[in-house]
């Protein structure tokens, strides 16, 4: 007989799909939801005893981290909640994890304004930042510029195949930014006119390698090649602690449909689900090497790509284990 599943709030499998279908998105905001998400698990459990609590609370933390393997700042939110959780009774334990959520959110929402403070030192004023993808951690770099009384200027990749661009390019309007929005392969022929290449990450290797949405690789090695420095704008949340001892970034790959309608396919096979001939792959990130970035800027100051590992070892010690074993 199949042993029983501990019950996982319908909100946690809400903020899953949501994850998942990229509702929910950027590395800050999936760390909040996936640290929300816990603390309503906790609050909503029906466990009579702590060590049934516990055995929900790992079930609803495997659930939220299988649904975006690349983006590390999931499990490290996971990790931060679980981890923290003491007590000996269930109304002990769920007012812990309920504490260590809200802490993990509030210390999320000051990092960003730290790390934007950071990133906007680097900014000079008249500058005109490159962007690839959509990060509301380099955002916060132009934003804090702009508080400064710097002017800032932005050309804008529209980032396929879901042109998260767009949301960037609208933000920036918001802000006054003048905006120049170009097509990815654009990106060669308007470098000439930027004084750096502004991205975010959605995870950073021990070795000071950038993942982040695909096309970032690309956008670097032209940057190295004109000249203009590349800058990434990540929070400690989003450094992956398993690659200090040798843990390879898997990379997702995401649905066919988000670069060929069903419409697409049917005009290019002739109508034929069966054709064999053609496929499509959608991988959502790449990797850049560290050679090709020139800071890291986090909350906690601005690093070479090389030496990100101390500060990943002052975090998180030499290793870790899968978010849920707690």
């Amino acid at each position: 007989m199949d042993e029983e599943q501990p019950d996982v709030a319908p909100v946690v499998e809400a903020t899953a799909d949501d994850i998942a279908t990229m509702e929910i998105r950027g590395a800050a905001a999936i760390g909040d939801a996936a640290a929300e998400a816990l603390a309503t698990q906790a609050e909503r459990s029906d466990a009579s005893t702590p060590a049934a609590f516990r055995d929900q609370l790992r079930a609803a933390a495997k659930e939220l981290y299988e649904t975006r393997p690349t983006a590390v700042s999931l499990p490290n939110a996971l990790r931060y909640v679980l981890r923290g959780i003491e007590g000996e009774t269930v109304p002990e334990l769920r007012e812990s994890t309920i504490g260590q959520a809200r802490e993990f959110q509030a210390d999320l929402e000051q990092a960003q304004e730290r790390l934007g403070e950071v990133g906007a030192n680097r900014l000079r004023d008249g500058d005109v930042v490159m962007t690839h993808c959509h990060s509301t951690d380099a955002l916060s770099c132009v934003e804090a510029a702009l508080d400064a009384g710097k002017h800032v200027e932005a050309i804008v990749k529209e980032t396929r195949p879901r042109k998260q661009g767009h949301i960037t390019a609208e933000q920036l309007r918001e802000w006054d930014v003048p905006v120049t929005l170009v097509v990815d392969n654009a990106a060669r022929r308007y470098l000439d006119d930027a004084d750096h290449v502004l991205v975010g990450a959605d995870s950073i290797a021990a070795d000071g390698s950038v993942i982040n949405k695909i096309g970032t690789s690309g956008l670097a090695v032209n940057a190295r090649e004109r000249g203009v420095p590349v800058m990434v704008a990540a929070q400690t949340i989003k450094l992956h602690p398993d690659t200090m001892t040798g843990h390879t970034v898997e990379i997702e790959m995401r649905d066919e449909s988000e670069v060929l309608s069903e419409t697409e396919y049917a005009d290019i096979t002739g109508g034929d689900r069966a054709d064999d001939g053609l496929t499509v792959e959608n991988p959502a990130f790449d990797v850049t090497p560290p050679r090709h970035v020139d800071a890291i800027v986090t909350e906690r100051g601005q690093f070479p790509p090389e030496s990100i590992v101390t500060l990943m070892r002052e975090l998180f010690g030499e290793t870790t284990g899968e978010p849920w074993e707690v």
